[in-house]
């Protein structure tokens, strides 16, 4: 059986991040999936909208993704 050539995207973070055209990589935020009656309606808006991620973490998710950059 043949190996498989060069590299392949991690198609769990690729579901899970998304590359900016200036290189910035967004998030969705936790906590949005469920127990929503008990949050505000202010929090469950801010919980909706895309975060950045951290600095020290985009090494690991730029690796993960090696077509996007």
């Amino acid at each position: 059986m043949r190996r498989p050539k060069g590299i392949k995207t991690k198609k769990s973070v690729a579901k899970r991040f998304k590359i900016t055209g200036t290189g910035k990589i967004l998030r969705s935020r936790a906590g949005r999936r469920h127990l929503l009656s008990g949050k505000s309606a202010k929090r469950r808006r801010s919980l909706g909208k895309r975060a950045l991620v951290d600095k020290t973490d985009m090494y690991r998710v730029t690796a993960s993704l090696p077509f996007s950059h």
